[in-house]
């Protein structure tokens, strides 16, 4: 990948939710940000998109960012819609305000989201995890070189999860770069680089298998995996949340999400 197709973060910060922060993301590959709730995911996204403001700069291709269609697309956490819109039609947004209709385009984007059967609905009679679906295909309509999503699988179905993970993956594989944030630390495994945000900061950044370690985990999530099965553990940070005299609490269950 060209240098120019570089994402950069240059001392970007938004206090008090964000201290300043500097990296380099590269097009071609899914980062994923994790962290517990209130950690700052959000407020790092919406900085690299050019939403806020606040000390720091952003970069794209060497240049302060100035967003674009087919330069950055943005997904919020979101999925509220108050319009009567059809859903083809909120697709066509995601292509810019002064863009010619461009139906296969639109189609294109409905299918690899599988929302076809969506397009002639008003996306205020949606279901949460049709409209999530729907936004994202918002997104990805204008074939972006940046995909900047909050918490893309939030709100759908097992399988639906599994689609968008390799939607994203086939994303990047075209050249693109995508940054996530999610919960589900599970599907965080798939990502080619994570994102580690707590209190603010950047507290660790690499592969997965070097950023979910036993001691990561319990430190900024209270939790631990052990048999493929996700378990609460005392720390500190969640004592509120923890029962029983143990180092363990007694709450257990089968991959769930730090929510």
């Amino acid at each position: 990948m060209p240098e120019t197709s570089l994402l950069e973060a240059i001392a970007l910060a938004r206090p008090p939710m964000l201290a300043p922060t500097s990296l380099t993301l590269h097009p071609g590959q899914v980062t994923g940000v994790i962290g517990a709730n209130g950690a700052g995911k959000t407020t790092l996204l919406k900085a690299l998109a050019g939403l806020t403001r606040g000390p720091g700069t952003v970069r794209l291709d060497g240049r302060p960012l100035v967003p674009h269609p087919q330069r950055l697309a943005w997904l919020p956490a979101s999925r509220d819609a108050v319009w009567p819109m059809r859903a083809a039609a909120l697709v066509q947004l995601g292509l810019g305000p002064a863009a010619a209709p461009d139906t296969a385009a639109v189609t294109a984007a409905l299918a690899a989201c599988d929302a076809t059967a969506l397009a002639d609905r008003p996306v205020n009679q949606l279901s949460t995890g049709e409209r999530a679906r729907v936004l994202l295909a918002r997104a990805i309509v204008a074939r972006p070189a940046w995909l900047l999503l909050d918490e893309p699988i939030a709100n759908l179905d097992p399988g639906h999860r599994l689609d968008v993970m390799a939607l994203l993956a086939a994303e990047a594989a075209r050249g693109a770069g995508v940054v996530l944030a999610l919960h589900d630390l599970d599907l965080a495994r798939r990502c080619d680089r994570l994102l580690l945000i707590s209190g603010g900061e950047l507290m660790a950044d690499g592969p997965p298998a070097m950023v979910m370690t036993p001691s990561l985990l319990a430190e900024h999530f209270g939790v631990q995996s052990v048999h493929h099965t996700w378990q609460r553990i005392r720390n500190d940070l969640f004592t509120s949340d923890v029962r029983g005299s143990g180092s363990q609490d007694s709450v257990a269950g089968k991959h769930p999400q730090p929510d």
